[in-house]
């Protein structure tokens, strides 16, 4: 008897001390990525603003080409959602909406996930010319990972997990931009 209680105290404690920690840890993530895209600042922005147009760059889109994908609204407007539906679980289900936008300086989206994990987050495009031929771009992320889930954070690179599909969507828009 005495071996059953102490095995359901050190079972207690393998479980508390992840929810302990968790309160102590923080909920929310930011991830940015940036780039230099030697074009000017308006054909880069206006080449980004359609978000059809991440299908051909972001890394998430290229991953499976047979999606199924569903458009609402007019593009590069607000309100305008992409959806997605993959078999590929690192893909899986969701949509990005276009929440706001300051023409040729930034555009916000909402990210839902529904699959493999529910979701809803924000993400946004930034554009600042440096010279007349040359804009930087950045790409950025804002998440939230509600009690106790944010335990995860421990094991889960954030930065660097989104942040290495940012810049390779980066990568993929500037060899786009500049070399077709």
């Amino acid at each position: 008897m005495r071996i059953i209680k102490n095995m359901v105290i050190i079972i207690a404690i393998i479980i508390a001390i992840p929810l302990i920690g968790a309160l102590f840890t923080t909920k929310d993530v930011s991830v940015v990525r940036e780039i230099t895209i030697s074009r000017p600042h308006q054909e880069v922005y206006d080449y980004t603003k359609y978000l059809k147009n991440q299908d051909n760059y972001s890394k998430w889109a290229l991953m499976d080409p047979d999606m199924q994908k569903e458009y609402r609204g007019t593009d590069g407007e607000v309100g305008f959602v992409a959806s997605w539906k993959s078999e590929n679980p690192d893909v899986g289900a969701g949509e990005q909406e276009i929440l706001s936008i300051q023409e040729g300086e930034r555009i916000d989206y909402a990210l839902r996930f529904f699959e493999p994990f529910e979701s809803n987050d924000k993400a946004f495009m930034e554009f600042e010319s440096t010279n007349e031929n040359t804009t930087l771009v950045r790409w950025g992320y804002n998440g939230h990972m509600a009690y106790p889930m944010n335990a995860m954070l421990w094991v889960m690179n954030m930065e660097s997990m989104v942040g290495d599909d940012f810049q390779t969507g980066l990568e993929n828009l500037k060899n786009i931009l500049e070399y077709n």
